[in-house]
């Protein structure tokens, strides 16, 4: 059975899929859709993890739906340098 969802893409273009989710019950993964092992490198210290997908879903199955247009420049350029927050990107107020 599939348990689809809507995503966006944003590669190679923006575009809406419909993708496949983990099983909710699933006893192995327990619905994350895998395992993670963490391991050590040759200190002792944390080294990384790897992840290792449950056979419950298929992470690559997508159904693209429509591709969605891309914002135009002047928008993209508003929307990254305008900081709701500060005047100038931080605020000088303390939080409390």
């Amino acid at each position: 059975m599939i348990r689809l969802r809507i995503k966006v893409v944003h590669w190679p273009r923006r575009t809406l899929v419909l993708t496949d989710t983990p099983r909710p019950d699933c006893p192995v993964c327990e619905g994350l859709g895998g395992i993670e092992h963490h391991y050590l490198d040759h200190a002792g210290e944390y080294g990384g993890s790897d992840w290792e997908p449950c056979g419950c879903w298929n992470e690559h199955r997508r159904y693209r739906l429509i591709p969605l247009p891309d914002q135009p420049r002047r928008w993209r350029r508003l929307t990254v340098d305008r900081d709701p927050w500060g005047p100038a990107g931080y605020s000088d107020e303390p939080p409390f």
